[in-house]
């Protein structure tokens, strides 16, 4: 007795003094995280902050040690972050705020990857892996102990799980197994093991939660590695006969290896659901957030649209082919009918080869069936993208539950590079909210997932990839979000999957890819990751283009480089700018001045991922369909300074030329993705017009209903205004301003053969103006740059109360003040002006700054051709 008392002394001494050696060797002066309210994920040897309100996370540290780290937890008693390491064995480490770990080998400790951990209140290191065996050890500073094995116990059950942590509120341990998908509450003294039921939220999943974390109230959230999906289960220690409350919580980062710590007496912010506030900071309000998922009146996150609407590429083509396929829709009135379409029904031969080569199978075959819960299958193909994209053939269908969409596929065939379209930008060019992008793991590869926010409310996971043909006969899947990633010169299968849920994703594209296989390996998967900082939404109003930022990993500035087009007909500028950005969400205003679309690509550092963006207003657009009828010239037309009236424009003016026996004209959506404008609230438009014959004015409503009316032009020109009362149907019936989808101008032919005419149109706007009156701006606030672009020279105008002095300076986009351009000066009472001449000015932006004696300021933007 005494021998193996006075043995185990001399080891633990031993082992103490061997451990004070690597803990010198690896930087002792490491700092303690303390109680901070991020979560952090371990991948393999890599850390990432996570924020569980917003899900989103952000690489800290890669490759901290030679082997990998599991089991970790949060240690009250020192501030620091624990875990076991997968190599060298027998050892656990130390990790500080800074990253910095510090290895101890201990002898008595089981070898073997531990996977599963967390530590006490006390200081107490509990640690397993699977089956029903755990281990002890003190890391307690202050314990007698201190860094002793402290031995091998039993659970009153084996139990198949993959984290567990301990909940300050009652100091027991809690877990969640993925296959039962039943919490578990562990008491760690006696190694009981209470069944608390099976968590609602999970039901009918199959997921691995290997990082799960505790708040200071005690909620427990669950990460499943697969889809990156965080689970709440409400206050678990006042759970009782298997009542529980769970939701989604937040949609984050998937991974194959996952483990979580978090120092379980910190808050983690929560949204109230129905104040209207952005509670927790996520850029999220009430029910758009995830966590509000079937809470209060918040709806289970539901609905995707149909597949029929989908995909047009995004490159310098995008605004126009849009504005091309929705006028076409828009004159037909074009509405989906989901009762009468063509219903998928799956056969005998579903999952076998189509015995055809690699590059010919027939693309329904690569449609899955019978894995999301549908009711029905209908095929929804966009037959009218095959005239306006790079691909040579289009298959796709809507799953449904009765009449509601569950999800939505659309298979693209391309024969010599990747289909152009990516969701994530068209869509937010039609308006749409990019909430969430992350990857998403299949058979252990990483795939990038997003939620997308459409205008009307409605919610979609998405996921993108696509199949590339090889030479030898099989497949190498591709999943990037910039479309220069993908490999060219080769044909690609291309999968474009929305739907209600994260979890029918998952199983929506793991079906393909058994599908594809039927036909050939897979022999390789090329991915690359998500972009840390992305465009949420963007928008252009009355010179400047707003975007809303998401920023993932802390950057302090963004690089913006793209082209810019001020008309549809005119050339691509190249555009650069840097801007600083800061927090987890921000805003950068462009003053671009008018224009009609801009493309562009955000970066926020070497190495990672940028985001790839289009922006545009609504477009003007050719109509020359009529038969018999030719197009001498046809240009868009920058506006000749900003609007300053208080109506509504319409940018851009017109320039028409041509021969019709029928007509020809030109039209111009009120929004971007062809949406209805309510502009009821005016009685007139204007315009200035000159060219040949009668012109007729149309509005196209929302509903396809036509009213027009007619005027006659003369060779110079001249104002028009008309009423609304002015516009009549076929059926003489008139109408008001509201909903308005399309607004058109078409020079009519009014003898039946062919007639040369031509239209020149300026300065449209809606209003309920006094006929005849002038407008002179007497706004404080406004200052007019015209011309705008400079070519020469440009005056500035401004209207000041009383006579005063002024300071004018222009800057670069950067903020570089150009002491060759300040000017001083007097101004009168009224309306003044200020000749600015280009000097040394390269063509490009710049803003300029105006500034009385008063420090009353003018600003605004300056485009040099």
């Amino acid at each position: 007795m005494e021998k193996k008392y006075f043995k185990n002394i001399f080891l633990n001494s031993l082992a103490i003094i061997i451990i004070a050696l690597i803990s010198s060797n690896m930087n002792a002066q490491a700092e303690p995280f303390n109680c901070d309210f991020n979560a952090y994920l371990f991948q393999y040897n890599d850390i990432y902050a996570l924020d569980l309100a917003s899900g989103s996370s952000y690489l800290v540290a890669e490759d901290i040690t030679s082997g990998n780290v599991n089991g970790v937890g949060y240690n009250p008693t020192d501030g620091y972050l624990w875990g076991y390491l997968s190599t060298p064995s027998s050892t656990i480490v130390r990790i500080g705020k800074n990253y910095t770990v510090n290895q101890y080998t201990i002898a008595e400790l089981p070898t073997g990857n531990k996977y599963v951990g967390d530590i006490s209140p006390d200081g107490i290191y509990y640690f397993k892996a699977g089956g029903s065996s755990y281990f002890k050890v003190d890391i307690n500073p202050d314990s007698p102990t201190y860094l002793q094995y402290l031995g091998a116990f039993q659970l009153s059950q084996s139990l198949g799980i993959a984290d567990w942590a301990f909940n300050a509120a009652d100091g027991m341990l809690y877990t969640v197994e993925g296959g039962s998908r039943k919490l578990y509450k562990i008491d760690p003294e006696t190694g009981k093991v209470y069944n608390l039921g099976e968590v609602p939220i999970i039901e009918g999943l199959s997921y691995t939660f290997g990082a799960v974390y505790f708040d200071v109230d005690g909620n427990f959230y669950i990460s499943a590695n697969q889809t990156g999906s965080v689970y709440k289960i409400e206050e678990v220690q006042n759970i009782t006969d298997g009542n529980m409350n769970s939701n989604i919580f937040a949609f984050g980062p998937a991974a194959s290896s996952n483990d979580g710590a978090r120092c379980p007496t910190a808050p983690v912010p929560q949204e109230d659901c129905m104040n209207g506030i952005d509670d927790d900071g996520d850029g999220l309000v009430d029910c758009d957030d995830p966590s509000c998922s079937g809470v209060a009146a918040c709806p289970v996150i539901v609905t995707t649209s149909s597949a029929n609407k989908g995909g047009l590429e995004s490159n310098d083509r995008l605004a126009n082919l849009i504005s091309k396929r929705n006028f076409n829709r828009a004159k037909t009135n074009y509405v989906f009918d989901k009762l009468n379409a063509k219903k998928l029904v799956k056969n005998a031969f579903y999952g076998l080869t189509s015995k055809t080569a690699i590059d010919e199978i027939p693309l329904n075959s690569l449609v899955p069936l019978g894995v999301v819960g549908e009711t029905s299958t209908i095929e929804s193909s966009p037959s009218d993208l095959l005239d306006l994209t790079n691909a040579s053939d289009i298959y796709s269908v809507d799953y449904l539950n009765g009449s509601e969409n569950l999800g939505s596929l659309m298979v693209i065939k391309t024969d010599d590079k990747v289909y152009e379209h990516s969701k994530f930008i068209c869509d937010r060019f039609l308006g749409a909210q990019l909430l969430s992008v992350s990857n998403i793991q299949l058979r252990e590869k990483d795939f990038i997932k997003s939620i997308i926010k459409q205008p009307d409310g409605s919610l979609e996971f998405a996921l993108t990839f696509s199949a590339r043909v090889n030479a030898d006969g099989n497949f190498t899947i591709e999943s990037h979000w910039n479309i220069d990633a993908y490999a060219s010169d080769n044909g690609y299968y291309n999968f474009q999957i929305w739907s209600n849920s994260v979890d029918d994703l998952l199983l929506l594209a793991d079906e393909i890819l058994n599908l594809l296989e039927v036909n050939a390996a897979i022999t390789q998967y090329n991915g690359s990751t998500p972009p840390p900082v992305f465009v949420k939404s963007a928008s252009y109003k009355n010179g400047e283009v707003l975007l809303n930022l998401v920023n993932n990993n802390n950057s302090q500035s963004i690089n913006l480089e793209g082209g810019l087009k001020l008309t549809e007909t005119s050339d691509t500028e190249v555009l650069g700018v840097t801007a600083d950005i800061d927090g987890y969400l921000d805003s950068v205003a462009l003053k671009t001045g008018t224009l009609f679309d801009l493309g562009f690509r955000i970066s926020a550092g070497l190495g990672m991922t940028p985001d790839d963006l289009f922006v545009a207003d609504a477009p003007w657009g050719l109509d020359d369909s009529a038969e018999e009828t030719t197009v001498a010239t046809y240009e868009v037309l920058p506006a000749v300074g900003p609007y300053v009236g208080e109506g509504y424009p319409i940018e851009r003016n017109i320039k028409l030329e041509g021969s019709t026996s029928n007509y020809l004209g030109v039209y111009r959506a009120m929004s971007p993705r062809f949406a209805a404008v309510d502009l009821s609230e005016y009685g007139k438009v204007s315009f200035e017009a000159k060219g040949t014959g009668n012109l007729d004015v149309q509005l196209i409503k929302g509903d396809g209903s036509i009213y027009k009316t007619s005027i006659s032009l003369e060779s110079e020109m001249d104002e028009y205004t008309l009423l609304a009362t002015d516009f009549k149907n076929d059926s003489d019936a008139g109408t008001d301003f509201s909903d308005i989808k399309v607004l058109s101008f078409n020079l009519v032919a009014e003898n039946g053969y062919a007639e040369e005419k031509s239209m020149e149109l300026q300065h449209i706007d809606f209003h309920n103006r006094e006929l005849g009156q002038e407008f002179v701006d007497s706004d404080l606030n406004k200052s007019i740059v015209y011309p705008n672009p400079m070519i020469e020279s440009s005056s500035l105008f401004f209207y000041e109360e009383k006579a005063d002095t002024y300071q004018l300076d222009i800057y670069s986009l950067s903020g570089k003040l150009l002491g060759s351009h300040h000017m001083e000066g007097e101004s009168n009472a009224g309306q003044n002006e200020i000749t600015i001449k280009r000097k040394d000015l390269s063509p490009g932006l710049y803003l300029y700054k105006l500034q009385n004696s008063s420090e009353k300021t003018w600003s605004g933007r300056l485009l040099v051709k």
